[in-house]
């Protein structure tokens, strides 16, 4: 059954069918309700792509994440599909690794989808999509990065302000009478670097020299968070604070560091970055960035619906973190 045979069984034209399945008014009562009463014998739902052919939208919306599992994607994710969903979109949502072909993969099979609009979640996709080829596949569709820049006519930013984010950490920490403050660094990807010079600027207004020997380097995770709290001991550094760049590694390491022997905040000072669930469970409570994620993906969100509008929305918006205070503090 297609669009054809319902219009011969209704004696009416292909053109007042389709007025019918898209919900237009001008169309005769009679012959209306004699073509929803076919639609609803058979059963008949029509294809997405030839519905989208007639109102120029396909109604869906590509996420690309590097891991839908980590926490802070997954809020992001909620945000722009329970947004989107409200408009009647639906939301693809694919996971790239850090893998450049993958990313390569799922911007091709998203581009002959023709979706109207794609959103990229993390600013690891400053360096998997910056490319001739890449660019040149999606030159016509609206690009929006969560935390993440790239130069072009149909890209769109929201970016959190990383660098203030994390030098406020340490000027909190600071303020509160803590002297020796390390840094974690647990990413290679821009934001984890804009980070980094955030808690380098904040040491070096205050003139505090060996500013490099204070970033420790360590993989993402609990693990990660174990090992940097062993090198840090292990080294023998004076230090009485620690900024994280991402919770789930500064609860590894309060975990590691409660192991041997340190009472949190009495001796280490620890905040991480995310403001997520797991702060609230961990002992004691951690003390974090918010950098809002839900908010992110309202506003890459809203970038992306303004545009399929027809309305010309910001190139780029900027998000101001907030510490939230706990006990690890």
């Amino acid at each position: 059954m297609n669009i054809y045979d319902i219009a011969a069984e209704a004696k009416t034209s292909i053109s007042t069918v389709s007025r019918v399945l898209n919900n237009k008014t001008n169309v005769n009562p009679e012959i209306k309700k004699r073509v929803e009463d076919i639609l609803k014998k058979y059963d008949y739902k029509p294809s997405a792509i030839a519905r989208g052919m007639v109102s120029k939208t396909m109604k869906s919306i590509a996420v690309l994440t590097a891991d839908v599992r980590v926490s802070h994607y997954a809020r992001i994710v909620h945000a722009i599909e329970h947004e989107f969903s409200k408009s009647g979109y639906n939301v693809n949502v694919c996971n790239t690794g850090n893998s450049r072909d993958e990313c390569i993969k799922y911007i091709n099979i998203n581009a002959e989808k023709q979706v109207d609009g794609i959103v990229l979640i993390g600013s690891i996709f400053n360096e998997l999509i910056n490319s001739e080829e890449i660019i040149s596949t999606i030159n016509n569709i609206p690009v929006v990065i969560a935390n993440g820049h790239v130069d072009g006519s149909n890209f769109y930013s929201v970016m959190v302000d990383d660098k203030n984010a994390i030098r406020s950490a340490a000027d909190y920490l600071y303020d509160k009478g803590y002297k020796d403050l390390l840094y974690v660094c647990d990413m290679d990807t821009a934001s984890a670097k804009t980070k980094v010079n955030g808690f380098k600027e904040s040491l070096k207004l205050r003139d505090i020299l060996g500013v490099d020997q204070k970033i420790i380097k360590t993989i993402y995770g609990i693990e990660g968070g174990k090992e940097a709290a062993d090198i840090i001991i292990d080294s023998g550094v004076k230090f009485d604070g620690v900024v994280f760049g991402e919770d789930i590694t500064a609860i590894g390491a309060m975990k590691q560091f409660k192991k041997r022997g340190y009472k949190i905040p009495e001796d280490i000072a620890i905040i991480g970055c995310n403001n997520c669930q797991e702060t609230l469970i961990c002992e004691p409570e951690l003390t974090t960035i918010d950098n809002k994620p839900e908010l992110l993906g309202k506003l890459c969100a809203e970038i992306l619906r303004n545009i399929t509008e027809g309305k010309t929305p910001e190139k780029g918006i900027s998000i101001q973190t907030e510490i939230i205070e706990r006990e690890s503090t």
